[in-house]
């Protein structure tokens, strides 16, 4: 995510660094960098004007010129204007006072409109809400059956209509079904189309006409980059939609829609959606997002996904088995299940400050695949050669190989792999291993 953006921009920084004091010069050639990097990123000239103005306005000033670390107060000053570019702060979707909710869900074909309509109610179901969801698209081919699966995926009732061609009409009928089921989040699906036409525009303008939605959100693909602005600018014209969900945000190495949309609609962005998963749906935290742009990492959501998947009580008891050399490959098997929980690795150390100047120039790659064939292997084992490794002979080594599918080279890489980090665990809690923090 943003890789190519936060490498250019860290080029920049590293370049002010090389230079000790900055003159008018040093910081007019960073700002020339600043603005072609962003171009680059697909953000929107309008944008790029807008933001390396404000930076440079800021950058030629006495705090910048006579501070003893200049190249940090240009870092601060970005990091600051492009927060602010975002939106300042977190903006949560529009909630009303008497249920039901209902949200009008729109969007293009293809931005993943309906998978964001499971994220969400699975989202607001995690926090107690009672959602449903309601099957409008009349025009794509199994949309309705798409939404119902995601619904049984989630636990989440669908209401759909079987050959109907009517969207008003189900969508009407569906939160009629909702308040008398009494449930208090009601999210409508509706249909797209491979570009803007007057014919899908008028079908969504009648349906938030016949529902009242409580927030009308804009469904954008990340990965479209400016062309998501031009989208965002007609169905702001057509339907004047509250706020924005971008999809497919892990796979977008520029950046260009994250930071375009918000100042070119004024309307924030609600959430980010991280993968395909049904769990990957992250709120948007412009301060955060402007962080890991930076290459700053994002303590905070790396927290919070560790607080969501992992429990302080089973951490604390995997602790002293680790500091005491008790640990075993089970305990192991169950540590490295709820780490891949919180998403993929590669996002995660993404987050930690730092890692992405660490590993510059550097080959650190997260081998997904490899952690399936470390999972596979345990598997294979029985309960007894997990808790007791040690008697893993030849015979029982080749057993497990051809169980899980790998070779014994990799199953010997594994154990001993283990056995280093058993050691050094150990050795860690007797020089005073630091203390999970409590809940």
């Amino acid at each position: 995510m943003f890789d190519a953006l936060s490498d250019k921009l860290q080029g920049v920084f590293a370049g002010l660094k090389a230079r000790g004091k900055l003159t008018e010069a040093d910081i007019d050639k960073a700002m020339r960098a600043i603005r072609l990097s962003l171009l680059e990123a697909d953000v929107s000239l309008p944008v790029v004007k807008q933001l390396t103005k404000a930076i440079s306005e800021r950058a030629h000033g006495s705090d910048v010129m006579t501070s003893l670390t200049p190249d940090q107060q240009v870092v601060k000053i970005v990091n600051e204007e492009l927060t602010r570019l975002m939106g300042e702060s977190s903006v949560g979707m529009p909630m009303s006072p008497r249920p039901p909710t209902i949200v009008l869900m729109a969007g293009l074909q293809g931005s993943g409109k309906t998978t964001c309509c499971a994220k969400l109610a699975r989202h607001y179901q995690q926090q107690g809400r009672a959602p449903m969801m309601i099957a409008c698209d009349v025009h794509r081919p199994a949309a309705a059956q798409q939404l119902a699966v995601l619904g049984e995926q989630i636990g989440v009732p669908v209401y759909k209509e079987d050959g109907g061609t009517d969207a008003v009409a189900i969508a009407t009928r569906g939160v009629a079904q909702a308040r008398a089921a009494a449930r208090d989040l009601v999210i409508v699906d509706t249909a797209g189309r491979i570009v803007i036409d007057e014919a899908m525009m008028a079908e969504l303008v009648q349906v938030r006409d016949a529902v009242s939605p409580t927030a009308v959100v804009l469904v954008l693909d990340a990965m479209t980059g400016q062309d998501s602005v031009n989208v965002a600018s007609a169905f702001q014209e057509a339907v004047n939609f509250d706020g924005v969900v971008l999809t497919k945000l892990d796979g977008d190495a520029r950046g260009g829609a994250a930071l375009s949309v918000r100042a070119v609609t004024g309307r924030p962005i609600f959430f980010v959606g991280m993968g395909e998963k049904v769990d990957a749906l992250e709120p948007f935290h412009p301060d955060r997002m402007a962080s890991r742009i930076l290459g700053m990492g994002d303590v905070l959501s790396l927290i919070e996904k560790a607080e969501q998947t992992v429990d302080v009580d089973d951490a604390k008891d995997l602790q002293k088995k680790m500091t005491s050399g008790q640990m075993t490959l089970e305990d192991f098997l169950v540590q490295m299940k709820q780490v891949r929980k919180m998403g993929p690795l590669g996002q995660l150390l993404g987050m930690v400050p730092g890692f992405k100047a660490l590993a510059k120039g550097q080959d650190v790659q997260v081998d997904e695949g490899r952690l399936d064939r470390i999972e596979a292997i345990i598997h294979s084992m029985t309960p007894h050669e997990r808790r007791r490794p040690d008697v893993i002979n030849g015979s029982r080594r080749r057993r497990i190989a051809i169980g899980s599918g790998t070779t014994v080279q990799e199953v010997n890489q594994l154990l001993s792999q283990f056995q280093q980090m058993k050691k050094l665990m150990k050795r860690m809690g007797k020089g005073g291993f630091p203390s999970l923090p409590t809940a």
